[in-house]
């Protein structure tokens, strides 16, 4: 995939408010489950799980099942080789 339609897909899931909350929580948190992140965010379960969905598919978050719930934590990776991408592509001067 180009480099530059990587960057877009990556962008676009950040692009929503909900979901940059959601990464957030995940930063400050080794991992959550939908309920507890429904909690915390005051929204409803079903909103919450179609953005992970979204940030699955963009492996921004990686799920593990833990007995009856699935547990939601970040890809450090993915978010690494997002960043080197970005820096690459638009030079050091990206923030």
């Amino acid at each position: 995939m180009d480099t530059i339609v990587k960057i877009a897909t990556i962008y676009k899931a950040f692009s929503d408010p909900t979901r940059l909350m959601i990464l957030k929580l995940l930063m400050n948190n080794k991992c959550l489950c939908v309920n507890a992140i429904t909690k915390k965010l005051n929204v409803t379960q079903s909103a919450v799980s179609q953005h992970l969905r979204i940030l699955r598919q963009t492996d921004l978050v990686i799920s593990e099942r833990m007995s009856n719930h699935i547990h939601y934590s970040l890809n450090h990776e993915k978010l690494n080789e997002f960043y080197n991408l970005v820096t690459k592509e638009m030079g050091n001067k990206f923030p």
